[in-house]
């Protein structure tokens, strides 16, 4: 028996600190109702965007997509020192303005309150690339362990789905071979830069066009086929929201940018970013501090599947998922290493602040992207397992066209190879193509038998692994335990790599809690739970 990794979670290890600025010009103004405005749903929306509603049982006609009251916003505009976006769906204006003008703005019948605008996201990727592997084995199999075959053959690549993506630039979209299949079908849809207020977004960082390459990429060279991602045949809306690389940038972008994304008919966001330690303490991702976690919520509510990047704090203070990842209907992903499929070092953590499960599943944290020419490289971070699993959901929408959003949310999730087990690295695991398709993952085979035995203080615990075979060199056999405090919640989890038919595990060198009242086994496909 090798222990690979061990995770121990004590969720109240410090407190990250906040920023303090010696003065603050950027605000949200909200405003009390929307009187007095004229809506109508059929010239605002795209037909997707109806199509889409209905399917999902969401009003076309609803308060939260109305206008803001002009008379509210010019009487703002006549005070403050310049407008630079609005909301929509939380009924408010973003604002520079002198403290002065604030009170001002106070004062005002139709303010409901003002929030200062002290938000800042960062870009989920890894500076530097490790080049250490062969690239066509890794582009294969970033998309095998998700079940490419199954959906191929099935007929499956996105087709007639469209994703929106949030990111600080495409540079090489509108010319790169990766994305030539998309240009020519003209799948490109619409695109918008909310940095600039301009339509152009091909410019700037090439980190957004690595993640679309990780959706729906695809070189098509004589006979030889580079693929990328899974989605090659779904539509795309491409929104600039970030500056510049691992930058500060306000969320207000964010909020624009998924209004912008629910009018023009996207039934998937990828959102590869997040905003942690420089506004909030850890405490505060509880699924409802965050303005853009309660966007990522009402973008579930309007049925739209957001797909969101965990973080890459895993290896620092923060250590947790940060917003929008914290919401709860938001589809969280974490990333895993492709050299033993476990955790991979820097993907930030579960649970979310009240304790809910999160990441909900995973996919390669290292990945091969196209870059802006076309050429393969490799890259790092939560940013792009996040895309791949947004490719993942783009075909199994397709698979699956009657199902309403939350329903995918699920399914995706129950699809996960380690499903029903979880932990707070891996979520539940790997989704898997075929139980999309097929809704079934076979007949559950018992595959080891655990007993306690020992003394308090001594225990043991003894696993026999049934029907065993030694382990071909570079073939992987984990085995997922973890650890159940008596509120319900995870005090720790480990993975172990079997490698004989017989082992003992001496608990009091992995428990560290009192609390701690049952463990839970998990071993290809079978689940086994002891109480302490």
């Amino acid at each position: 028996m090798k222990k690979i990794l061990v995770f121990i979670f004590l969720f109240n290890i410090g407190f990250s600190s906040i920023s303090c600025l010696s003065a603050q010009d950027s605000y949200w103004v909200f405003f009390t109702d929307k009187e007095d405005v004229v809506f109508d749903p059929y010239e605002y929306f795209d037909t997707k965007a109806i199509e889409r509603r209905i399917k999902n049982d969401v009003p076309i006609n609803h308060p939260t997509d109305w206008p803001l009251n002009e008379t509210y916003v010019n009487t703002v505009s006549s005070i403050v020192d310049s407008i630079s976006g609005h909301t929509r769906w939380f009924n408010a204006l973003a604002v520079l303005a002198s403290e002065e003008q604030i009170e001002q703005l106070r004062n005002l019948y139709f303010v409901k309150q003002i929030e200062s605008m002290d938000y800042y996201s960062v870009l989920a990727s890894k500076k530097g690339c490790d080049r250490t592997f062969e690239y066509y084995n890794q582009r294969r199999r970033q998309l095998d362990i998700l079940g490419r075959k199954d959906f191929e053959d099935g007929g499956f690549n996105g087709k007639g789905i469209r994703i929106a993506i949030f990111d600080g630039g495409f540079p090489g979209v509108n010319t790169s071979p990766a994305f030539e299949q998309i240009r020519n079908s003209n799948r490109l849809i619409d695109t918008w830069d909310f940095t600039k207020n301009k339509d152009f977004v091909f410019y700037s960082i090439s980190h957004g066009t690595e993640v679309m390459s990780n959706i729906g990429g695809l070189i098509i060279r004589g006979n030889d086929t580079a693929q990328y991602g899974l989605a090659t045949g779904a539509e795309f809306l491409l929104a600039k929201t970030e500056i510049k690389r691992e930058p500060y940038s306000e969320e207000k972008n964010w909020l624009m940018a998924v209004e912008w994304a629910d009018k023009n008919g996207a039934d998937i966001i990828n959102s590869s970013l997040g905003y942690t330690k420089d506004r909030y303490f850890r405490s505060d991702m509880d699924g409802q501090k965050s303005l853009v976690t309660r966007a990522g919520n009402m973008a579930a509510r309007k049925g739209i599947l957001v797909v969101n990047a965990a973080g890459n704090d895993g290896e620092n203070i923060w250590n947790i998922i940060g917003a929008p990842a914290d919401a709860d209907s938001v589809l969280t992903v974490g990333g895993i290493d492709p050299s033993n499929d476990c955790h991979i070092s820097f993907s930030s953590y579960g649970p979310t602040a009240d304790g809910r499960m999160k990441p909900n599943v995973c996919a390669f944290g290292s990945t091969i992207v196209a870059n802006p020419d076309g050429y393969e490289i490799n890259v790092q971070g939560t940013s792009f397992a996040s895309p791949l699993i947004a490719g993942f959901a783009a075909c199994a929408l397709q698979a699956n066209p009657n199902m309403k959003t939350m329903e995918l949310f699920l399914l995706i999730e129950q699809s996960g190879h380690l499903y029903p087990y979880y932990d707070y690295a891996h979520g539940y695991g790997i989704p898997q193509a075929k139980y999309i398709i097929t809704k079934q993952k076979g007949n559950v085979q018992k595959t080891f038998e655990a007993e306690f035995n020992g003394n308090m203080g001594n225990e043991n615990l003894m696993i026999k692994i049934l029907n065993f075979t030694t382990p071909s060199i570079g073939e992987s056999s984990l085995m997922y335990i973890k650890y159940i405090k008596i509120d319900g919640t995870i005090g720790s989890y480990q993975i172990i790599q079997v490698s004989q038919k017989k082992f003992a595990m001496r608990l009091y060198d992995t428990i560290e809690d009192d609390n701690m009242i049952k463990v839970v086994i998990f071993y290809d496909g079978y689940i086994q739970e002891i109480n302490l």
